[in-house]
């Protein structure tokens, strides 16, 4: 069932509204130009294929201060997905969670731990899982094969958790 108004555009339907998502890349390589954004690429990819709609992509460079201010950017005012690639290992400059720490206000390590989970090089990634606002935030390796892995191991609760947050109805 839908209506419209002639003063606003407004729908009501009983289909669920897709959840957006933004895509951050963290790679030094990429923002210098000496590498592609094949990770940044490929999730956009998952996403989308999974039903969500990427409605920005960025990059920017290692580091806890860059990524904490780039998320904190991203996520003002956005209720949705923003997933992050690259920075979760144990490089030195691989510093991601310590950014995503930054800003998040709550973890969600029951996503973390199954994000890790899909594979036994999953294990050396250090990503983190948080909610800041109406967003969450999700830390996946910078290898395409990792990230798309780490995120199909909970696209199908990332809806339900968005809504959550925004305190919509939901079935449980």
């Amino acid at each position: 069932m839908a209506w419209f108004s002639s003063d606003t555009v407004a729908v009501m339907t009983d289909q669920p509204s897709p959840i957006q998502a933004k895509v951050l890349t963290v790679s030094d390589g990429v923002v210098h130009g000496t590498r592609q954004d094949i990770s940044g690429e490929k999730l956009a990819e998952a996403l989308e294929r999974h039903g969500f709609v990427v409605v920005e992509r960025a990059v920017t460079a290692d580091g806890a201060d860059n990524v904490a201010r780039v998320l904190t950017a991203l996520t003002e005012g956005f209720s949705g997905i923003v997933v992050s690639t690259g920075g979760t290992g144990f490089a030195p400059r691989d510093q991601t969670p310590e950014g995503t720490r930054r800003v998040i206000e709550r973890e969600a390590p029951g996503l973390a731990e199954a994000m890790r989970l899909v594979s036994p090089l999953g294990r050396l990634s250090r990503g983190i899982v948080g909610i800041r606002g109406q967003a969450i935030i999700c830390n996946t390796p910078g290898s395409p094969t990792g990230c798309v892995e780490q995120i199909e191991a909970i696209v199908d609760v990332l809806p339900h958790a968005v809504k959550l947050l925004a305190d919509a109805p939901t079935t449980h």
